[in-house]
């Protein structure tokens, strides 16, 4: 039983709950290990932190200021870390009670909140210590014990609100409901007591102590009924907080006495001393139960109001003579409460002292990442990259190359292009030849075409490590079953306990394979133009030299102004398309940074907070990403509107194309310079359809390499960790095998020597005799006796007539010697006399 702990004083603090070092940084290293897609080492420093910060709040139990920091940042970090991992992490926090019967008899929890709670609790009693340490004797020293003990109780408060309801499991005995409020009640009452006698000792009236006095009280009885309901709260602290409520209830009249005789309320002054009387003798009724401080206040108190009683008495019978109201006339005295609970807000809002500008630094495992967060974001990231390339840029890619194979079958734009420049190169040639060599051209895909297949190697090369891997550790598999047999190596076989990797197996196959196929087609799209692409990569010379110059000079009035409307309606196309490009590129880049992690994160720590017990799965956040998709919905809408432009647009084309094909009928004095222009026109596309298929394809094997790396990484792990089984299956194998030679060589060992002692040995020697070693002797062979009758007159005799044998061993163990007297066995008549001797 904790008896009430005072420092001298009159003044009361919580004790601190105690209890023993565990490493909570291996749980959470375990946790970390088999439910996250990091490795625990990323977080070394942080691991450090924890216990670090653990050992320090766990060791303060001294009332000094350093520990409310320690406390107070490992509350906070708790708090936080609760969010980031399930409240049950496998660490079992064990506390000793600080109140009650059952001090000595630890309550253990594993829930980060039941640490959290104590953490709290011991915050509490420091601050409650660190008020009683003061000296309060001083203006000073009372102001920031008050200040201290209203920390104290908010501290308590905000246990019992917000902390406790949501601990998911029974409280410890001394913080349940009524403990706690009879400790913030109790906490309270101190407090207002440092401010009224701040109030005395700065001289304040009368009736603004009286009310400051009655409050005091208030609070003590309201402690005192809360403790009387409680199973943990001691008789000694319910007699001291009833004790106080009487002494201040007193003090409480007493000052209103002294106001109203300032007055010349004589009666009411005399009704009140009465009364402050009664209270005081109430409060003397615990003297055997409370301090000595305590009844020292009380009984000076007693003194002072019989007193002023006797006087003020004496005074109205004889000078005043005014009419003492009974009590129930009296006006109930006002309450001044100028304590209330004042929970740190580092406390009541945690989340303000983490981060870059927390006044505790960083919060711990912020980078940490749960595994099935990893695969919801690549699910993300998978479908916004449906979305947006295949769904809205395949879709305008696809208009765009629509648009392009309509010109190409209408020969444009080399058909105008030839009309228009007869002779020397058209600008729009000079300026993709330009672009081509400004990018490298033909060598730049080749290097791009090389890099792509590097990855290809590196990724086919990580494939066949994991499947060689896997067919190792299946080859190994087997061969036990082959020496063991299938009864006695009854472990699954690897296909069923690898299920998943052997369906990646198939998985990436396929891929490598569509892969494969989409390489040899880019590179015969290469094939077919490379010698175009060639040209476009020289000089303008060598273009020149290869687009022949038309006869043609002037254009009749009827095809240039056709002329005209077509180039109008390609220059529209061209417009078209570059607008289309900007659009890609900005949809791209929205796509870029459309960062989903934290919304993820967000959305675990919610999820872990309020289903601590369910596992955090990716269809958890499939509204998540329902939501996040919306955002290119203007996106799909715009594609609609290009696919009726482009239709609009292929219209004006056919018309004009045809109308300018009409106008210049029967002229073939361009076609071979509108072949040749067409050629170098189709060849840029080309090359720009071949840059974009080798980013894609450069894209996709980057990707697959990450897959491909985590699909060997798990390939070797299940092959450790199914060798160290099957190393632990074989020596048990061995071992039982081992026992069961041992044992039967042993019972056949057994068998043979008992048959060897019975063919030696006939008698048994006294267990009792010395131990002397046996003499090896050779038997003499003794021919059996003669049968014969056997008559009254022969007597009983045993063994019959035998010769003299050797002292030899005992039947059942040879080291035991058969020591008979002088080596023989007698015979004879039996004699009454001398017993039954056997042997």
């Amino acid at each position: 039983w904790y008896k009430l702990t005072v420092f001298s004083s009159n003044i009361l603090f919580l004790p601190f709950r105690r209890t023993h070092s565990v490493q909570l940084s291996a749980a959470i290293k375990q946790y970390i290990s088999t439910k996250y897609d990091q490795h625990p080492d990323m977080f070394a420093r942080d691991l450090e932190a924890i216990d670090r910060l653990r050992a320090d709040a766990v060791t303060t139990l001294e009332p000094h200021v350093s520990g409310i920091r320690k406390l107070a940042a490992y509350a906070a970090q708790l708090v936080w870390i609760s969010g980031k991992f399930p409240i049950d992490i496998g660490v079992d926090f064990t506390w000793y009670p600080a109140l009650g019967f059952n001090t000595q008899r630890p309550n253990s929890q594993n829930n980060l909140h039941f640490e959290l709670v104590n953490i709290l609790y011991n915050l509490a009693a420091l601050y409650s210590q660190l008020a009683v340490s003061l000296n309060r004797s001083t203006g000073e020293g009372l102001k920031s014990a008050c200040n201290y003990f209203c920390q104290a109780a908010g501290v308590i408060h905000y246990l019992k609100t917000d902390i406790i309801p949501d601990l998911r499991s029974t409280p410890p005995e001394d913080m349940d409901t009524m403990t706690l409020e009879c400790l913030e009640q109790l906490l309270l009452a101190q407090a207002q007591e440092c401010f009224w006698s701040k109030a005395v000792k700065d001289g304040l009236k009368d009736a603004s102590i009286a009310k400051l006095a009655a409050k005091v009280s208030d609070f003590y009885d309201q402690a005192a009924e809360y403790g009387t309901k409680s199973d943990t709260v001691s008789t000694d602290w319910i007699h001291h907080m009833t004790a106080k409520h009487h002494h201040f209830a007193a003090a409480a009249q007493y000052r209103a006495a002294c106001d109203a005789l300032e007055k010349r309320k004589y009666g009411e002054e005399v009704a009140r001393l009465k009364d402050s009387l009664v209270c005081v003798n109430e409060a003397l009724k615990e003297g055997k139960w409370i301090n000595k401080m305590v009844l020292g206040d009380l009984n000076g108190l007693k003194t002072r109001v019989s007193e002023d009683l006797r006087r003020a008495e004496k005074d109205n019978d004889i000078i005043y003579l005014m009419t003492v109201p009974p009590k129930s006339e009296l006006k109930t005295l006002d309450r001044a409460s100028m304590a209330v609970p004042k929970p740190p807000k580092e406390i009541s809002d945690p989340s303000t002292t983490l981060g870059d500008r927390g006044i505790f630094g960083q919060p711990l495992f912020a980078k940490l990442v749960p595994y099935a967060v990893h695969i919801a974001a690549s699910i993300y990231a998978e479908r916004k990259d449906r979305l947006v390339n295949h769904t809205i840029v395949d879709e305008l890619e696809g208009l765009t190359n629509k648009l392009r194979d309509l010109l190409q079958s209408l020969n444009l734009p080399g058909s105008l292009q030839a009309l228009e420049k007869p002779l020397g190169l058209p600008p729009a040639l000079v300026s993709h030849a330009e672009e081509i060599r400004q990018q490298d051209g033909i060598h730049r895909l080749r290097r791009s075409m090389h890099e792509t297949e590097k990855l290809k190697a590196s990724d086919v090369a990580m494939y066949n490590d994991g499947v060689e891997i896997l067919r190792t550790e299946a080859a190994e598999d087997d061969q036990a079953k082959l020496k063991y047999g299938t009864d006695r190596w009854t472990r699954q076989p690897s296909q069923q306990a690898a299920e998943k990797l052997y369906a990646q197996i198939e998985e990436i196959g396929g891929y490598l394979k569509s892969a494969n196929s989409s390489d040899e087609l880019v590179k015969g799209k290469l094939k077919d133009c490379e010698s175009i692409l060639q040209l476009l990569s020289g000089t303008d010379r060598d273009l020149e030299d290869y687009v022949p110059s038309s006869r043609r000079v002037t254009m009749p009035l009827k095809v240039e102004k056709d002329a005209a409307r077509l180039r109008t309606v390609l220059n529209e196309v061209n417009r078209l398309e570059s607008r289309r490009r900007r659009k890609i590129e900005a949809l791209r880049a929205k796509a870029k940074a459309d960062e989903i992690n934290t919304a993820i994160l967000a959305e675990t720590a919610r999820l872990e907070r309020d289903f601590p017990m369910q596992k955090i799965e990716p269809a958890q956040f499939e509204d998540l990403f329902a939501e996040r998709l919306q955002r290119y919905d203007s996106d799909r809408a715009m594609v609609n509107e290009e696919m009726e432009e482009q239709e609009r647009l292929s219209a004006q084309i056919k018309e004009a194309s045809a109308a300018f094909a009409n106008a210049k009928r029967g002229d073939t004095s361009t076609n071979e310079r509108e072949q040749a222009l067409q050629r170098l026109e189709n060849a840029y596309f080309k090359y720009k359809e071949i840059v974009s298929n080798l980013d894609v394809g450069r894209k996709f094997y980057n990707d697959l390499a990450k897959m491909v790396n985590r699909f060997r990484d798990e390939c070797s792990a299940f092959a450790y960790h199914r060798r160290i089984e099957a190393g632990h299956i074989e020596s048990d194998l061995l071992n039982a095998m081992s026992s069961l030679n041992i044992s039967q060589t042993s019972n056949l060992q057994d068998q043979k020597q008992r048959e060897n002692m019975r063919s030696q040995y006939s008698a048994k020697a006294p267990a009792d005799e010395p131990l002397t070693a046996p003499t090896p002797t050779r038997a003499a062979v003794v021919p059996p006796p003669a049968p014969s009758v056997w008559t009254p007159e022969m007597g009983i005799k045993f063994g019959g007539a035998a010769p003299s044998l050797p002292a030899i061993g005992n039947v059942h163990n040879p080291a035991y010697p058969n020591t008979r007297t002088g080596g023989q066995i007698r015979g004879g008549p039996w004699d009454p006399s001398r017993g039954v001797q056997f042997g």
